[in-house]
């Protein structure tokens, strides 16, 4: 498993923004904007994984960590 390296309210935040937008993508799904449906669900689902794991994967090349440093 990744080390942690997002905060709570890193978290909070990913996982209200993946909710969303795989809310949107089933009513773009419904819409002439078909192609635009699995982009928003690969994004949201990837934000949600995130979230619940806690650790963001594009943090880890340049040092980024917005998770406390254990004292």
């Amino acid at each position: 498993m990744f080390p942690r390296n997002e905060s709570s309210a890193d978290r909070i935040a990913r996982a209200v923004a993946g909710t969303t937008l795989l809310g949107l993508t089933a009513g773009l799904a419904l819409t002439s904007s078909k192609r635009l449906a699995p982009l928003t669900g690969l994004l949201g689902a990837t934000l949600l994984v995130t979230a619940i794991t806690g650790s963001c994967q594009l943090y880890r090349p340049f040092g980024f960590s917005t998770a406390r440093a254990a004292v």
